[in-house]
């Protein structure tokens, strides 16, 4: 992660995952000048030599995305089945080779799916319905977050969006302490991929005592890769959706919408949030 980078007009060019263009600014000036734009761009993930998935994302932090993907996917259960990862530039996007233990790949290839990602698409390539809705572990009850730490947290989340200070073009997850710190974030012009990207770097720092925040929405599918990872609180900043609700009322995932300043909505299992 490169949360410590600094965002200066000056130094943009030490930023990972944007490039400058020259616009024409319509204003009273109506001037010509440069301007910054988030990168999009393939990313191929293949395991074992067998491509699997292709996502639009930032170029950034894509080991982490490799394991948090294929920890939402269940395709591995820990970082540790997963034996090296190469993340190289191929002609028209990034290749990223992940070698996986032997009996993971034999389970993946056994329900192995055509799948093509988009930004913002969770189910792009699913074959049948039954694909769509993955069976969840009933989740433990054992994280408490008080609601009162929430305003201070909310800062602390555009503060990792290093892309997004420049472009205005991402989302970010972050992981937030009991105490209300927030421990590490990512980004990416795809929310889902934000996510995965996040869920990897947490799988690598070992943590396990918070709740995850999100710029964006909780669709359903933010909600099956926070419960597949094991995550028993999910905040967003924006709404959620029914199927969410429903997904994480089976999974007793406790999901809170509109984390904003002041205001939140708890929509299940309010018995994790402390009211103070």
């Amino acid at each position: 992660m490169k949360t410590d980078i600094p965002v200066q007009n000056d130094c943009s060019q030490s930023v990972v995952g944007v490039k400058q263009l020259a616009v024409r600014r319509h204003n009273a000036l109506k001037t010509s000048e440069p301007d910054w734009v988030a990168e999009e761009v393939p990313v191929a993930l293949s395991y074992n030599g067998i491509a699997h998935v292709v996502m639009m994302a930032t170029p950034k932090e894509l080991e982490e995305f490799a394991i948090g993907f294929s920890l939402a996917e269940g395709i591995i259960e820990s970082p540790q089945e997963i034996y090296g990862i190469d993340v190289r530039n191929g002609c028209n996007g990034i290749e990223v080779e992940i070698e996986l233990a032997t009996r993971r790949f034999v389970g993946l290839k056994e329900r192995r799916r055509a799948m093509a990602g988009r930004t913002g698409c969770g189910v792009c390539g699913v074959e049948q319905l039954g694909e769509v809705l993955r069976p969840l572990k009933p989740l433990p009850f054992t994280q408490r977050f008080d609601l009162s730490l929430l305003d201070g947290v909310l800062p602390q989340l555009n503060k990792v969006q290093i892309v997004g200070q420049l472009t205005g073009c991402t989302h970010a997850a972050g992981w937030v302490s009991p105490e209300g710190q927030m421990l590490g974030g990512c980004e990416d012009v795809g929310r889902h991929v934000a996510l995965d990207k996040l869920l990897g770097v947490r799988a690598k720092q070992g943590w396990q005592q918070g709740a995850v925040l999100v710029s964006s929405r909780a669709s359903y599918e933010m909600v099956q890769k926070a419960a597949m990872c094991g995550v028993e609180i999910l905040f967003a900043v924006s709404a959620t959706t029914s199927l969410a609700v429903k997904v994480a009322e089976e999974c007793n995932l406790t999901l809170v919408g509109f984390s904003k300043p002041g205001r939140a909505t708890v929509y299940t299992c309010p018995e994790r949030i402390i009211v103070s």
